[in-house]
């Protein structure tokens, strides 16, 4: 059976008197995809700002392979092997593709302040990291577009970036707001598709706040809803969606 990877422990977030997160528990299982799902205002992104470290908790624990990361910044989160994707790529525009993947690595010598002027000390691992940049666009169906810049892409091809760009810091964990939003469905299941095959080549866990259920639900292992900050319902997809407390929080109750 597979190992907790991530998980919450009444993880609490207020704005004022607006308790966006009210004691949430969610346990995240090593290389799964798991949806969480809401109508709009029921918390979703505001827990996944609290795991990643964008919002500090006022109560509970992030727990991430097994070490308490409550309260810890997006960039330690980032070390530690958890990255966040947002549903607007912020992308760098004027570069084109191979580049945006580039400057997403890990430890780039030649950007140290010591070690940048002797190019000779990190040639060699400026040359793996296109290697795996390359690689990680072969995974994703991106190889042909890799000299393109990305002010000139679609936004499916601009979503998939993104997730290029996270691939390329070793994740362990990647944390997605709506993957498939405002793109087609064909392009929509396409991206969905190159999820499962991350998982499949490298291992990585998903967790995926999305709205377009009637495609994402085929694709994850498990889901989670949320309605005015709390976790009404967890299980199989089929179920959960099913579950009338789900069914109700969706139509205003």
């Amino acid at each position: 059976m597979p190992e907790e990877i991530l998980a919450t422990h009444n993880l609490t977030k207020a704005f004022g008197s607006l308790i966006a997160v009210n004691e949430v528990s969610i346990s995240l299982k090593q290389k799964t995809l798991t949806i969480l799902i809401g109508p709009n205002g029921s918390g979703k992104t505001t827990l996944m700002n609290v795991i990643s470290g964008i919002y500090k908790p006022d109560g509970g624990q992030v727990i991430l392979n097994k070490r308490d990361m409550t309260g810890h910044l997006p960039h330690e989160m980032y070390r530690a092997g958890l990255v966040r994707t947002f549903q607007i790529p912020s992308l760098f525009r004027k570069l084109n593709v191979l580049e945006n993947l580039l400057a997403a690595a890990r430890d780039q010598m030649g950007e140290r302040i010591l070690s940048a002027p002797f190019r000779s000390r990190w040639r060699r691992q400026e040359e793996g990291m296109v290697e795996k940049a390359f690689k990680t666009l072969d995974l994703l169906d991106m190889t042909p577009l890799w000299n393109q810049p990305a002010d000139t892409l679609s936004g499916g091809q601009l979503k998939l970036v993104e997730v290029g760009r996270a691939l390329m810091s070793d994740p362990q964990i990647i944390l997605m707001d709506e993957p498939a939003g405002s793109v087609n469905p064909k392009i929509a299941h396409q991206i969905f598709e190159h999820l499962l095959s991350v998982r499949k080549e490298l291992g990585v866990t998903f967790l995926i706040v999305e709205h377009r259920l009637d495609i994402a639900l085929g694709y994850v292992d498990h889901a989670y809803a949320m309605h005015l900050g709390r976790i009404i319902a967890d299980g199989p997809p089929s179920e959960v969606v099913a579950s009338p407390q789900v069914i109700e929080s969706y139509l205003g109750g």
